[in-house]
């Protein structure tokens, strides 16, 4: 199992906690940045703050709100790229398996500790204290008696006063029982439940994400679709071959893995996936807190040895009401970075946060300090020895090309690409340097017109230290 590649060298390490921070560059980090985009990070003067502040990838959540919500927001970022002169990936995130109270009225919920309250599969009725309507006429099947649900929206961590803890007492019919553990107020229209390790015998790609892809992601031709709930390798086949018909082939997919049940099927879909999005909120519903530590270790290092990239969630979540995380937050996105993450993702930080362009500042200037001190020689030890020999001519260049920029302390590593997959692969070594992507396009031509093809800004998100730079 990897560990942090922190260096060794006692005095090197006071020293570098005694320096001041690097001062604000084109390139605050490395890491990637991925902001969830909505009511406090939809304007133009927000986004593009949010992009002079380091954010590299934008993420359309459509559990909240419509296509064309959305769409006004794509247009604002649209702006925001000109008038900032960066270009930001665009990540479609999909509804998947998810299962809502349906709170027709919009009023707020208020339960308290030591109450009861029914969860019904009965949708005509009205959402209260006393009864929460769920849009899954199998929930009182799937559910037994000890059984944990979460109720709430974005954040399940336990001690906030918008989401909510129950403990299934008994099954009557349609209805389920519940005893409420903590004080809360539930607000909004539809409001997310999640029921511990428990399976959904509902689709992952659903009718509703696929038609959202054939619309809104077709008209957009988005870079990057985050497949919610990933659980078996088949969910990502299934996806990819949709994509294929809609005439997306270049959209990557990356997989969301938050369920016991993906973890189990990790390995397979790690091979199948362009990259993997570790969601430690869902899963540290299924997992014990003391576990989720072990898997986020265990799946960084397997993404690093083969190449992909991989995204970590729920790293700042107090910054949603706060301008500054706490200690341990900061802690945890430094050793994210030190584990080998490619990116952090940010959600309700930036998308009903009252401070969204300090949390995306925040976690880029945190990202920055563990880069300086990432062992990066002796990662790259370890993806040559894991690579073996031979070597592929590709992997040879690739490894070659990050050894000598570290020997010669080079500025930054420039890649002339079509596909992008040189430039990926020379990221997968790791170098200590940001990689400039140049794109050239294929020139292809038939009797009646000419064409170029060529990946432009998907390249900007995917690996860890790549940028983009059209050709």
């Amino acid at each position: 199992m990897q560990g942090g590649q922190m260096i060794v060298e006692e005095n090197a390490q006071l020293s570098t906690v005694l320096t001041s921070s690097a001062k604000p560059s084109y390139i605050p980090s490395l890491t990637k940045i991925i902001a969830t985009l909505g009511p406090k990070s939809r304007s133009v003067d927000t986004i593009e703050a949010c992009l002079k502040a380091g954010m590299s990838g934008a993420r359309f959540d459509f559990s909240w709100l419509d296509g064309d919500y959305h769409q006004e927001t794509l247009e604002n970022l649209r702006i925001a790229m000109k008038n900032a002169k960066k270009l930001c990936a665009i990540m479609l995130d999909t509804v998947g398996p998810e299962l809502q109270v349906c709170n027709t009225t919009g009023n707020p919920i208020d339960l308290k500790a030591d109450t009861h309250v029914t969860i019904t599969s009965n949708i005509s009725k009205e959402a209260s204290a006393e009864v929460l309507p769920v849009d899954y006429a199998e929930f009182p099947k799937i559910v037994k008696k000890g059984d944990t649900v979460f109720l709430g929206q974005h954040l399940f961590t336990g001690h906030e006063t918008s989401s909510v803890w129950l403990e299934v007492l008994e099954i009557k019919g349609e209805n389920v029982i519940c005893l409420v553990k903590n004080t809360a107020s539930l607000s909004g229209s539809m409001i997310t439940v999640c029921v511990s390790n428990v399976k959904i015998n509902l689709a992952t790609l659903t009718e509703k994400d696929k038609q959202i892809i054939s619309t809104w992601g077709v008209k957009n031709n988005i870079d990057i679709i985050s497949l919610s709930y990933t659980r078996h390798v088949e969910d990502v086949r299934e996806l990819r071959a949709f994509l294929k018909m809609k005439n997306l082939s270049e959209t990557q997919i990356y997989a969301k893995v938050e369920t016991t049940e993906g973890l189990r099927h990790f390995d397979e879909i790690l091979q199948e996936a362009d990259g993997i999005i570790f969601g430690r909120g869902n899963l540290g519903i299924d997992l014990p807190p003391e576990k989720v530590f072990l898997f986020q270790k265990y799946a960084i290092s397997k993404c690093n040895m083969v190449g992909k990239p991989v995204i970590v969630t729920r790293v700042v979540d107090s910054m949603t009401g706060n301008l500054r995380p706490t200690r341990a937050e900061a802690t945890d996105v430094a050793n994210a970075v030190l584990d080998g993450a490619d990116g952090i993702m940010l959600g309700a930080e930036t998308l009903r946060g009252l401070y969204p362009v300090d949390a995306v500042r925040t976690v880029g200037r945190i990202c920055a300090e563990a880069e300086h001190v990432y062992n990066h020689t002796l990662h790259y030890k370890k993806i040559v020895k894991h690579v073996g020999e031979p070597m592929t001519h590709a992997e040879s260049v690739a490894s070659s090309a990050v050894r000598s920029a570290i020997k010669v302390k080079a500025a930054t590593i420039v890649v002339f690409t079509s596909s992008g997959r040189a430039a990926r692969l020379i990221a997968k070594y790791r170098p200590p340097v940001p990689i400039v992507a140049i794109v050239i396009p294929h020139l292809r031509a038939n009797s009646l017109k000419w064409t170029f093809t060529g990946s432009s800004q998907r390249l900007l998100v995917v690996p860890h230290r790549l940028g983009s730079c059209s050709g």
